[in-house]
């Protein structure tokens, strides 16, 4: 059986464990889409941010700020298997690379699509933009509403989690309010 024939046969038997009829019109092709859905929701796993960045390293000399902000994400938490979704913002000094602009957004997907928890993914990126450009400083600020607290639990709808995690001259507090200040303006 392959993996996609297995996660079908599970996910037919989730549905008869809930009481639902896996042959019911509406349900026979469910297993198969929600296979489908939750490889790719979890496709990160087979892939190496690392290797994005590095694909697109550039030698320049510009050492002050560069942020790619507002950058969308999707995830699942390991949790309870449930979206959790927001923003994340990223800045790093440069020390003698950068990396394409649209490489930082690949690497927030890479680690994104795979069962996460936010203090994690935070640490993750910040990491993974750390160990392949070695620049001057890191920071990464997530925020994110979590489906496993909107839909069950304790059910707050207007709940909103920030993380952040930082490198180098972002330990300054100077350095981390201009960060913020440039991430905030125009909201």
């Amino acid at each position: 059986m392959t993996k996609d024939e297995e996660l079908q046969y599970h996910y037919s038997k989730i549905l008869s464990l809930l009481g639902e009829d896996p042959q019911r019109e509406g349900l026979i092709k469910t297993p198969e889409r929600v296979g489908k859905a939750m490889r790719f929701l979890t496709q990160g796993m087979t892939q190496s941010p690392h290797e994005i960045l590095r694909s697109a390293m550039f030698k320049e000399d510009y050492r002050q700020m560069v942020i790619v902000k507002d950058i969308d994400f999707y995830s699942l938490c390991e949790h309870h298997m449930l979206p959790f979704f927001g923003k994340v913002h990223i800045g790093y000094i440069p020390n003698g690379y950068i990396t394409g602009l649209s490489k930082l957004p690949r690497v927030v997907e890479v680690f994104a699509r795979r069962l996460q928890v936010q203090e994690r993914l935070t640490m993750q990126i910040k990491e993974c933009i750390q160990e392949a450009l070695n620049p001057l400083g890191v920071i990464v600020v997530i925020e994110a509403q979590h489906m496993c607290m909107q839909m069950r639990g304790v059910e707050k709808q207007n709940s909103l989690t920030t993380t952040s995690d930082f490198t180098g001259a972002f330990r300054e507090a100077k350095t981390r309010e201009e960060f913020m200040q440039l991430i905030t303006h125009g909201r």
